[in-house]
């Protein structure tokens, strides 16, 4: 069987631990039966052998399939990723989401969405990343009583996503730490304002707002401070097509979404402008979390 999740993009400027959104980068883990327990590793992260050694994945299957399982089977794991580690683009809620359903679907258990998202929030208890990451889309998440409120937009085929991912991560607890303790009524309003202009935006599908709905006082400009060229890269965004441009979760990685006829050009800039980055052009992602036998 094959599990596949996509790579999401949280916070898109105010919506901090609250807004997400997924995009057509996934990772992909492929299961078969096996005689002995065995691990290979394609794409992101196949050079770094401590990954093999001490797999999150391996460690949240186990916990799942020990406890569903009544019997004991060995498998091959078969990992391709494409979302970049410790880049603010979702991978560790893309391994969560994945080892949940893969111990579920082993066992042939059904597992609705509902309850993925709301087991996975026991490993990440923020719901912006792996919300988009189980239903796909552009989602809007909350957290009452240990259980994951949401609501999602599925994203049309005229807007795509740019994506610049620097060669160097952002450590999110250490981003963490630079952000304010406290905000003044000002800056909350601001954020609040944006992030519901934002969620509308989104829903009525008025993408000329998104500009001014994704605007910040949060958190981007602390974190973004640690790599200064991500000024630039938002700057230079905003001025060649993109309809808003944001840091995306904790960084490093600047996300923006463009329309598809005009997203050539954006990439084509930013190209130029920063070689030493990585920029692509991709689709969203509607699906979420899917499961092939």
């Amino acid at each position: 069987m094959k599990v596949t999740v996509p790579a999401t993009s949280a916070n898109l400027g105010p919506g901090f631990d609250t807004l997400g959104i997924a995009v057509g980068i996934k990772n992909q883990v492929i299961i078969k039966p096996s005689k002995f327990h065995s691990v290979s590793l394609k794409g992101e992260g196949a050079n770094n052998p401590i990954l093999k050694d001490n797999n999150m994945f391996l460690s949240i299957f186990n916990d799942f399939y020990n406890n569903l399982s009544t019997k004991k089977q060995f498998f091959r794991f078969e990992f391709i990723n494409e979302i970049p580690l410790s880049r603010g683009l979702g991978s560790s809620s893309a391994v969560i989401v994945s080892a949940i359903a893969s111990a579920y679907a082993i066992e042939g258990l059904a597992l609705s969405k509902e309850k993925l998202l709301n087991l996975a929030l026991a490993y990440e208890s923020h719901p912006d990343n792996i919300t988009p990451a189980v239903m796909g889309g552009f989602t809007v998440a909350t957290v009452q009583d240990n259980e994951v409120l949401h609501i999602k937009k599925e994203m049309p085929k005229h807007l795509v996503c740019v994506v610049v991912i620097p060669n160097r991560p952002i450590s999110t607890q250490l981003s963490r730490k630079t952000l304010p303790y406290k905000y003044s009524k000002e800056d909350a309003i601001f954020n609040l304002s944006r992030s519901s202009l934002l969620t509308a935006a989104f829903f009525s599908e008025n993408w000329e707002l998104l500009k001014t709905a994704s605007q910040d006082r949060f958190h981007q400009y602390y974190r973004m401070k640690q790599m200064p060229e991500l000024f630039e890269v938002q700057k230079i965004a905003l001025k060649n097509g993109a309809l808003m441009s944001t840091l995306s979760g904790s960084g490093s990685t600047l996300f923006s979404v463009s329309y598809k006829q005009e997203s050539k050009h954006l990439e084509t800039v930013l190209r130029e402008k920063f070689p030493h980055f990585k920029v692509f052009t991709t689709p969203f992602d509607n699906n979420g979390v899917k499961i092939e036998y």
